[in-house]
C-alpha cells in the first residue's frame, strides 16, 4: 500500500510517462527487490513531481531517474524490456522490465546510470565514450558511427568488393567499350556516364595528396591490362593489387551511391522550366 501510495503521489496529474523496472539485487544481509522508476517529465511541467511522493519513494529503496529524455524512452524501453505507462490505471504486470543490477557510477566529472544484467532482453548497447575534449569525442562519435554504418551494410547485403577506386574505373572502362558500340545520343549518354564514375577515384588520389591525372590514368591502364583488382594505395602512394593490402568495402555502399547520384540526375533532367520568384 505505502508504495502504490507513492506511485500514485508520484504519476499524479497528467504530461508525464511512467516506466518501472523491477528486479533482484543480492545483497550480503538480505535479498530484497530493486525497483526503479524512470519517469519523463513534459516541458510545460518540470515541477511535476512531488517532493513527498519523493521522499516515500525513497524511504522504499526506490531509485527515481527522472529527466529523461523523450528520444531515451525507446531506448530505455529497449533495453530493459518494459513498456511506457503514462497513467497508473495501465500500470500492470506486463508493463514492467528486468534487470540484476541499477547503480550510479562515476565517469569523468559526472556519474551515469549503469543497467547490467537485462536476462537476454536487451536489444541495445551501449558506447561511453570519452576524450581529452570535444573534437577528439565527435573525432571518436564520428569514427564509430561509420564502422557501424559498414556493418549495417554487410548486414542488409553480404557482399564485399576491391576499394581504392577499383570497381569504379573497372566500370567506366566497360561502358566506354559501350559507349564505342552505340550511335547517336545513348552513345554521348553512356560516354558521360563513364566519365562521371571516374570522379569517384579522382577524388580520392586527390585526398590522398597525390597527383589525381596521372594516378587515375595509370589505374586506366592497369585495368585496360585486365588488372580488375588495382586500385589507389593511398599508404604507399600508387596502384597495387588492392585486394593482396585487404583494402575491401561493402557492395551495397556503391550500388547506393551510384543508384542515388543516376536518380538525382534523372530528376534534374525532368526539369523543363524553372520560375523565377521576385522578392
Amino acid at each position: 500500500r505505502r508504495l502504490w501510495t507513492a506511485l500514485c503521489m508520484l504519476g499524479r496529474g497528467t504530461g508525464r510517462n511512467i516506466g518501472v523496472l523491477q528486479g533482484n539485487r543480492l545483497d550480503p544481509a538480505s535479498v530484497c527487490v530493486v525497483v526503479v522508476v524512470f519517469v519523463y517529465l513534459c516541458p510545460a511541467r518540470s515541477d511535476a513531481i512531488n517532493d513527498l511522493a519523493l521522499h516515500f519513494l525513497s524511504k522504499l529503496k526506490i531509485m527515481v531517474v527522472t529527466n529523461v529524455e523523450r528520444e531515451d524512452i525507446e531506448f530505455v524501453c529497449k533495453t530493459i524490456g518494459c513498456r511506457p505507462v503514462a497513467s497508473l490505471d495501465h500500470f500492470t504486470a506486463e508493463t514492467l522490465g528486468y534487470a540484476d543490477l541499477v547503480e550510479e557510477v562515476s565517469a569523468g566529472d559526472g556519474r551515469i546510470l549503469k543497467v547490467t544484467g537485462t536476462g537476454g532482453v536487451a536489444k541495445t548497447v551501449t558506447l561511453l565514450v570519452r576524450g581529452s575534449n570535444k573534437m577528439v569525442v565527435g573525432e571518436a562519435d564520428r569514427s564509430l558511427h561509420d564502422a557501424l554504418c559498414v556493418i549495417r551494410c554487410l548486414v542488409k547485403k553480404r557482399a564485399l568488393i576491391a576499394g581504392g577506386g577499383a570497381p569504379e574505373i573497372e566500370m567506366s572502362l566497360r561502358l566506354m567499350e559501350h559507349a564505342n558500340e552505340l550511335t547517336g545520343m545513348d552513345s554521348y549518354c553512356v560516354r558521360a556516364y563513364a566519365e562521371a564514375l571516374e570522379v569517384i577515384p579522382l577524388t580520392l588520389a586527390e585526398n590522398a595528396g597525390l597527383n589525381p591525372i596521372a594516378v587515375v590514368t595509370e589505374l586506366r591502364n592497369k585495368h585496360a591490362q585486365g588488372a580488375k583488382t588495382a586500385g589507389i594505395n593511398v599508404k604507399k602512394g600508387k596502384i597495387t593489387d588492392i585486394l593482396e593490402e585487404n583494402v575491401v568495402q561493402p557492395l551495397l555502399v556503391s550500388t547506393s551511391a551510384i543508384q542515388l547520384a543516376t536518380e538525382t540526375v534523372r530528376s534534374l533532367m525532368k526539369i523543363d522550366d524553372i520560375v523565377t520568384v521576385q522578392r
